[in-house]
């Protein structure tokens, strides 16, 4: 081989290794930095993730979304699962205050008791987010919020379940989540547009009961009120696991047929369930959405602009004719 051909054999070499050297990380659940990095890049740091919970897809969603749109700034992503504890939460903020990462996304597992811990970052000088829930907690400085319009889609719930019920109305059960600000909007868009039902007599919330944003929970909870009241006739679960576990309970008991569910999400089980005819309707939410602009928003104002305080994003009505078009299901 002649010199010539020898450099240029060695380039190509060279420059393959560099290409193989390129291709990113995914993101995991287990709190590891492992989406954003790439060969041959500096980090511009690292954003911290903190959901509710990954065992719930739609945190996962906006967990990915996130890490896609902070890798496309050239930022590192680590998510956490604080598996619904707000202490658990708490800690893994004190941790990656330590780590001194760039900034913080949360979705507050207890919308006051996290309060200390986002203190602690601001302190610290660490700009705090928070996504789909926001913190009701005093005194924290919180840069900006992006989430569902929480109110606007529990009032869509409502319509929705006053067309369900029909003109004979009836009783409802609502399963709640009251430590999320998110859910206690939705709980309140919900009734306000129930009021004059309410108030007629036509519609009765005969009980207002913990889900825990869980399919375990929400289906006791149904199993009991399905067993003090013969004659339910509807069901406002705060998201789709709630709808999902109270769907159970229901078909258990024979009552599938004379009892309508409105869930909260728009999840993928959730929109099979509507498919299915399991779940009447869902206000559906953008998490895809969510995790993008929360990402715009900490470039912003790391980049020393001012930023919305909050953004809402709308929900969607969704319903079994949407569902058997919807490409996603085929």
């Amino acid at each position: 081989m002649n010199k010539t051909k020898y450099l240029l054999v060695s380039f190509l070499i060279g420059l393959t290794s560099v290409w193989t050297g390129c291709g990113g990380g995914g993101t995991d659940n287990t709190g590891e930095n492992s989406s954003g990095s790439t060969a041959g890049k500096v980090s511009k740091g690292v954003i911290a993730y903190s959901p509710l919970t990954l065992s719930n897809p739609f945190f996962k969603v906006i967990g990915d979304s996130l890490s896609a749109a902070a890798k496309e700034h050239g930022y590192e992503t680590t998510m956490l699962d604080p598996n619904e504890d707000v202490k658990t939460q708490s800690d893994q903020i004190d941790d990656v205050i330590a780590k001194q990462v760039t900034a913080i996304v949360l979705v507050p597992c207890n919308r006051i008791s996290i309060g200390p811990a986002i203190k602690a970052a601001n302190k610290a000088g660490i700009p705090v987010f928070t996504v789909d829930a926001q913190c009701a907690a005093e005194g924290v400085e919180i840069i900006s919020h992006v989430g569902t319009d929480n109110f606007q889609g529990g009032e869509l719930a409502g319509k929705a379940m006053i067309e369900a019920l029909g003109e004979n109305g009836g009783k409802v059960l609502v399963l709640d989540h009251k430590i999320a600000n998110s859910c206690v909007l939705r709980v309140q868009g919900f009734k306000k547009v129930l009021e004059p039902h309410l108030k007629s007599g036509k519609i009765k919330i005969v009980a207002e009961l913990p889900s825990g944003g869980n399919r375990t929970d929400s289906y006791k909870a149904t199993a009991d009120q399905l067993q003090a009241h013969s004659d339910l006739a509807g069901v406002f679960a705060i998201n789709d696991p709630g709808a999902l576990g109270a769907y159970t309970a229901i078909e258990e008991a024979g009552r599938q047929e004379s009892i309508k569910i409105i869930g909260f999400d728009g999840q993928k089980e959730g929109k099979i369930a509507i498919k299915e005819g399991k779940v009447y309707a869902d206000p559906i939410q953008f998490p895809r959405k969510m995790g993008v602009q929360i990402v715009e928003k900490i470039v912003s104002h790391l980049a020393g602009e001012e930023v919305e305080k909050t953004v809402l994003i709308p929900t969607s009505l969704y319903k079994k004719a949407d569902a058997e078009k919807d490409p996603e299901l085929q």
